[in-house]
């Protein structure tokens, strides 16, 4: 237990009985009234957010999360697959909890989870990855002057703007915290 002025971004709490990760946190004290904080939270099996606002000194279970290593497998219709790589045990995830961060993962990356108990909570991406281009218009000689930028399908099938002088085969570097391209590799 803690108290609601210990929370933090990116804490995992137990609230109404399931596991939420907290997104945005603000301590607000107003003016001769008594302070509160003001968290948006993401229920973890939902993915639904809300709004909740605690008293400062009120209590607040906080959620025992570790970090597990994964290996990812496959996917399918039940979810994501992914394999422990401590003690090879599968472990499947819903797409909808596995999210935007099907953009960046291909099979046989490694990458962390959080778990609290055995259950998986959250995907743990690093800040950016390297992905190979698999479709793209031809670019022209002298295309690297410019700003422009044209669509590229990578290999995880998502797509994204790329300057002109990129083409098939390339290996880029994308940013998975905003989906954008950051270099090429």
């Amino acid at each position: 237990m803690a108290q609601a002025v210990d929370l933090r971004k990116g804490t995992a709490i137990i609230h109404q009985g399931t596991i939420h990760l907290i997104t945005e946190y603000q301590h607000v004290t107003p003016g001769n009234w008594r302070a509160y904080v003001q968290v948006t939270m993401r229920n973890v099996r939902t993915g639904n957010s809300v709004q909740t606002r605690f008293r400062s000194t009120e209590s607040v279970e906080i959620a025992a999360l570790e970090t597990g290593k994964v290996q990812y497998l496959y996917r399918d219709a039940h979810g994501f697959h992914f394999m422990r790589t401590d003690d090879f045990h599968t472990v499947t995830i819903p797409a909808e909890a596995v999210g935007d961060a099907a953009r960046y993962v291909k099979e046989g990356d490694e990458i962390e989870i959080l778990f609290h108990g055995e259950e998986p909570i959250e995907i743990q991406l690093p800040a950016n990855v390297v992905l190979a281009v698999v479709s793209t218009i031809p670019g022209f000689k002298g295309d690297s002057v410019t700003n422009l930028q044209k669509p590229a399908t990578l290999e995880t099938g998502y797509e994204l703007p790329v300057p002109l002088f990129i083409k098939e085969g390339d290996r880029i570097r994308v940013d998975t915290r905003t989906g954008g391209y950051l270099g090429r590799e």
